[in-house]
């Protein structure tokens, strides 16, 4: 089956633009997915897109607020040091990221969406979901956690991994993604070296603005423990999670699916803080079989 990729568009939102693609047939069920801390939509690979629209899904990736060709906020203020320990007031919030999620709903005027998203993107799904379930037909929370500061937490050498700034240069960016990516990625799955290292070079090609991903970490550390306001949930969820996550370890997925009346945990052995390729298809099974569990009959 051909999948249809959309052009990449600009949609307003929430008083700025969101740059996002749609992939998939339009009259299929929509699938919104949320990055993480610092990844554009391009992270959200375009053949794992492919596979979730070969599964009936409409899927919409979008570039958060500060990255990629989202709406870059110049001039407010770029945390220092501060950021890793939570402290000070951000330029913004999780909350304000979720907001942004929604009102690109609103421009491709879906009323419910199933929402995915990964580390940062899934914290920012779960705030969706509990702002405004109204909009939610499911919730899937990947490599995440809850904002209790207890669970999840990182080994400080991932956290010095990403913290490295890279070379601000094309292959700078490249080189960058191969160390995170042996720092924080699977180790039971291969590393494709060229095809990260392509990933950041595009990432840089679309947009270097480390001044965005200073801010989107700000607003991880100052954010809420969620857990209660997760318990009020209701509605379908999957949480998934692997065994060998450096960054946000396993104890965060858990404690995500143990706060969410009934979800779903589905644990990958020798996965790290990453989606790798080999996985994909586990990925896709997961989720199609999820979304289609929270479709009405």
């Amino acid at each position: 089956m051909a999948v249809v990729v959309g052009e990449e568009r600009l949609a307003p939102a929430n008083g700025i633009e969101i740059a996002y693609q749609e992939i998939g047939d339009a009259g299929d069920a929509p699938l919104l997915l949320v990055m993480g801390l610092g990844s554009q939509m391009i992270h959200w690979d375009e053949e794992f897109c492919g596979l979730l629209a070969e599964r009936g899904c409409r899927v919409i990736r979008f570039d958060n607020r500060d990255i990629g060709h989202s709406t870059k906020l110049v001039g407010a203020p770029v945390p220092g040091p501060v950021m890793f320990v939570g402290g000070g007031i951000p330029a913004y919030d999780l909350r304000e990221m979720a907001t942004d999620a929604v009102g690109l709903l609103d421009h491709l005027e879906i009323e419910r969406a199933h929402v995915v998203g990964a580390s940062m993107g899934a914290m920012i799904s779960q705030v969706v979901a509990i702002e405004r379930p109204d909009r939610v037909a499911s919730l899937c929370s990947i490599m995440s956690t809850t904002g209790d500061r207890a669970v999840g937490r990182p080994r400080p050498t991932a956290i010095g991994a990403i913290s490295r700034p890279p070379e601000p240069t094309r292959e700078g960016y490249g080189e960058a993604a191969i160390q995170i990516s042996r720092a924080i990625g699977s180790p039971a799955y291969p590393l494709d070296e060229e095809r990260r290292r392509e990933l950041g070079r595009r990432s840089y090609d679309r947009s270097h603005y480390p001044a965005g991903i200073a801010r989107q970490l700000h607003a991880i550390t100052t954010a809420t423990d969620r857990t209660e306001a997760l318990g009020r949930l209701r509605m379908r969820a999957l949480v998934m999670h692997g065994t060998e996550d450096p960054l946000i370890s396993l104890s965060g997925g858990e404690a995500t699916a143990r706060a969410i009346p009934g979800a779903q945990l589905k644990v990958f052995s020798g996965m790290g803080h990453d989606l790798p390729p080999a996985l994909w298809p586990s990925f896709v099974e997961e989720i199609g079989a999820h979304i289609a569990a929270a479709q009405p009959a």
